[in-house]
């Protein structure tokens, strides 16, 4: 499912100029720097971090028009994002993003972990210059649960001890972190009452983990086109995704496969079918419409607006990137 042009159409202006923007702030002098940053940046993407900033800075605004450090905050969760895909495609050895090579195929290792380094810095850069100390703090706290999201999932790879809830906190840290942090901070910057500020963080917080857990769906199930990497990379690179988990209580014989490090030419093909054969995906999109639900429902107490009805469909979005 792609998502309608008519969710974005309030804040149609805006991503415009996110885009435009986006490409003028990786001015990297360093000319291989640059073109790293560049080449992820026209490889697009869905946007829907920096959407769903706008979109609650639309939803909250006291003015018609968003303000600048919205769109400035848009801008900076949009590049975090896009640095944290460049260091997880350096760590899962993936060859291609969105459709296009990723930075450490088409240049090198070196110069991917430095472009995710440097927009790491240009994020930072800028957050600063928002001159808002609360959102700084929240959205600063993002680039540590990133760090500790990726040596939790590297300590914990061909692991069959993993719990479905610690499967879960590791997802809050690789993902559901900056879109909960950039929710409240778009939130913090309308200078709305705390308890507005953590409903929009429930908001976040629940779509980022349903997305994940759809994404993990989506690596088993085979749609490379909806997950933007090669399908079966989390299971090849020993990731023990919701599906696995749940296929793991009805198939033991998935034990050996992982325990090998599916080492034989057609382990992985083999476990995927395994796993296709239980309800291991039928449970992970269960799981993934709780976290949707429960996102619509952390709008329910915003005075309906067409900004707080595309949030809600943002969420639908999510839980039919299966159909």
């Amino acid at each position: 499912m792609t998502i309608s042009h008519d969710i974005f159409s309030p804040i149609k202006y805006e991503l415009f100029i996110l885009d435009t923007n986006l490409k003028k702030m990786v001015g990297a002098k360093n000319p291989i720097l640059y073109a790293a940053a560049e080449h992820l940046f026209y490889a697009g993407g869905k946007r829907i971090r920096p959407a769903v900033v706008l979109l609650i800075a639309e939803a909250t605004a006291k003015k018609i028009n968003i303000k600048p450090e919205h769109l400035r905050l848009a801008e900076i969760t949009e590049i975090i994002h896009t640095a944290s895909l460049v260091h997880d495609d350096v760590v899962d050895e993936c060859q291609t993003r969105r459709g296009v090579n990723t930075v450490h195929y088409k240049f090198s290792t070196k110069v991917a972990v430095l472009a995710g380094d440097f927009l790491f810095a240009q994020s930072s850069w800028y957050l600063a210059n928002l001159n808002n100390l609360e959102v700084v703090k929240t959205i600063s706290k993002v680039i540590t649960d990133f760090a500790e999201g990726e040596i939790r999932q590297g300590l914990s790879h061909f692991d069959t001890n993993i719990s479905v809830d610690e499967y879960t906190e590791k997802s809050f840290y690789k993902t559901a972190s900056l879109i909960a942090a950039s929710c409240k901070a778009a939130s913090i910057l309308s200078s709305t009452q705390k308890n507005i500020q953590n409903n929009f963080y429930l908001y976040g917080y629940h779509l980022g983990l349903a997305f994940q857990i759809i994404d993990d769906i989506l690596d088993i199930i085979g749609y490379q086109e909806s997950l933007g990497k090669p399908a079966g990379s989390d299971l090849k690179n020993g990731n023990l995704t919701s599906p696995i988990l749940f296929a793991l209580e009805e198939k033991p014989e998935l034990y050996s496969f992982i325990n090998r490090e599916f080492q034989n030419k057609e382990d992985t093909k083999r476990s995927i079918q395994i796993i296709k054969n239980t309800k291991g995906v039928e449970k992970a999109r269960d799981l993934a419409l709780e976290h949707v639900q429960a996102s619509i429902q952390a709008l329910d107490k915003q005075n309906m607006s067409p900004a707080i009805s595309n949030l809600q469909l943002i969420s639908h979005y999510v839980a039919n990137r299966l159909n």
